[in-house]
Formats: structure tokens, sequence, C-alpha cells
């Protein structure tokens, strides 16, 4: 029970500035006030404010208008309630947690856009990963920044973890097959590769990252085990289009999961609503600050219930 409460606040604290400009700004404005037309429209327009999309806003208020004109729905602060039932209800069951493979090493491949946390949030699962007691190997495919390899590095010596790269400009799935054989040789239960940013429009890049994929299922059978898609939230509608085109661009197994990170960063937490009503990738993990720590496994009742904390 300490356990989940500390999670919970750690995800109320994450989500302030959602809640502080979506859920409290609503509360004021539908309280003591009695449903009416005016009220709904402004319910949607603060729906799409939060980035909640409009796929499930239309639904959200379909639904409230249903009720008002049944008469079941007739008080502003009705509506707080409504919503939060409602949200929950949309997601099915489904597995949020890794595909952890029988065989080792399990692999999993990190992909997305520049600037979405792609590194930050390698390192907060390798923390994880780690603290679980499981050992872990990292893979620096992103040959084409410095940068970024030596950032990999950093987060790799200060988490006890080996890096395994290449030369700079080099083939990326020459370090994949080289990250491979060294997991496999080491006996790692996790092996975890960064690649370089990309868009779905850069043709080059997305046949490397399908090149990349080949080789490690050459390597591993049935690897990469994951391909998590990292999306930066506080980028709202743009992280939605970035899994769409994602998903279907990378092919096969396609996105097995989202780490959506800087979670904390934005007033417009609604994307994750936004990004289970158009695609059926799960959101597997949310970042929620800067530190290795800062990481959470996603649970949607949590999330919800987060959003409309009062207090």
């Amino acid at each position: 029970m300490a356990i989940f409460r500390k999670t919970f606040d750690k995800l109320k604290a994450g989500l302030g500035k959602t809640r502080q400009s979506f859920v409290s700004s609503l509360r004021s404005v539908l309280s003591g006030k009695q449903l009416d037309d005016e009220l709904i429209r402004e319910i949607e327009k603060r729906l799409i404010e939060s980035d909640v999309g409009v796929v499930a806003t239309n639904r959200l208020i379909d639904g409230i208008k249903a009720d008002y004109k049944a008469g079941t729905l007739t008080r502003g602060e009705d509506v707080i309630e409504y919503l939060k039932s409602e949200l929950k209800a949309m997601w099915p069951e489904q597995d949020r947690t890794l595909n952890m493979s029988d065989t080792k090493p399990m692999v999993i491949l990190m992909t997305g856009v520049n600037g979405v946390g792609k590194t930050t949030s390698i390192s907060k699962l390798c923390h994880q990963l780690t603290g679980e007691g499981k050992t872990v190997l990292l893979g620096a495919c992103d040959t084409f920044r410095a940068g970024a390899v030596r950032q990999l590095e950093i987060w790799g010596e200060r988490l006890g973890v080996e890096v395994v790269r290449g030369q700079q400009g080099g083939d990326p799935a020459a370090v994949a097959f080289d990250a491979c054989g060294a997991a496999k040789a080491r006996g790692v239960d996790v092996l975890i590769l960064d690649t370089a940013g990309r868009l779905h429009t850069q043709g080059g890049l997305m046949d490397q990252l399908t090149k990349i994929r080949r080789v490690i299922d050459k390597q591993i059978p049935g690897g990469p085990h994951e391909t998590l898609l990292v999306l930066d939230a506080t980028s709202g509608q743009n992280a939605l289009r970035q899994a769409e085109e994602f998903d279907a661009a990378i092919g096969g197994a396609g996105v097995t999961g989202i780490f959506l990170s800087k979670l904390d960063g934005t007033a417009r937490g609604g994307i994750v609503v936004a990004i289970k009503e158009v695609t059926n990738i799960p959101v597997k993990f949310v970042g929620l600050g800067e530190t290795p720590e800062d990481i959470e496994p996603f649970e949607p009742e949590q999330f919800v219930e987060a959003i409309f904390a009062e207090k």
C-alpha cells in the first residue's frame, strides 16, 4: 500500500501543470452551475485545449449531451465524476509490461525524433531494470551524432552499465550486430539499443531502422522484443502524429509501446488519452522529471485519478 501511495503521489506531482490548467479551471467553471448547451460547449473547448484530442473529446461530449437530454446529468459538478468514469473506461485490459523474453538477452529498440528525450528515457529505463536486479547492456546505434553517443556513455558511467559503440559515421546496424554479440557473450538480461533521431519522412533513416531490426533478429531470434517509441508530451498533437506515422513506417511488429517523456513539463497531459484513442499502441512508461528515478509504469486508473486529484 505504501508503494502504491508513493507511486500515486509522484504521478500526481508530475501532472501538476495539467491538473492546474485543465481540471482546476474546469472545476471553477462548473461549480454551482446547472448544465446547459453553453456550458457543454465550454467543457468541449477545455478538453480540446488539454490535448485530449478530437476523437476522444467528441465521444465524451456526445455522452454528456445524451445524459443531459435524458435528465441524468444536470449539475456542472457532476461532470467531473462523469469524465473520470468515462476516461477510466476508455482503456481496455491491455498488457503494458515489458515483453521479457524467455531466453537472454531481451532486446529493446528505442526510437523517436530528435529532441524528445530519448537518451534520458533510456537512462530511466536502465535504472528501473537494474533496480529490479537485471543486468543491462547499452548499444549506441546513433553513429551520426558524437554528442548522442557521449551522452549515452555518461549515463552508462553513472548507472554502472557498459555501452557498446562504433565509429562515428559508421553503420548503425554494425553496432547493433556487435552489441547483440556482446550481450550474448556476457549473458546479460537486457540489451537496450539507442537509434538516431529520425522522422517518418526520412526514408534513408527509416530503412536503416529496418536494417537494424533485421540484424537483431538474425543475431537474437525474435528480437527486438520491444520497440519503444519515445514521444515528448510537451509537443502535443505532434506526438500523436509521430505515434501514427512511426507505427506505419516501421512495419513488421511495429511499435510495441510508447515511452511518454516530459509529462511533468506540460499543461496538456490529455495527449495520453488522444494517443490511446487514435492508435492501439500502449503507453508503457511515463517520464516525470530529469533524473533516472523519474519513471513510472503507466496505469490508466492512477493516471486519471492523479489528474483529477483535488489536493
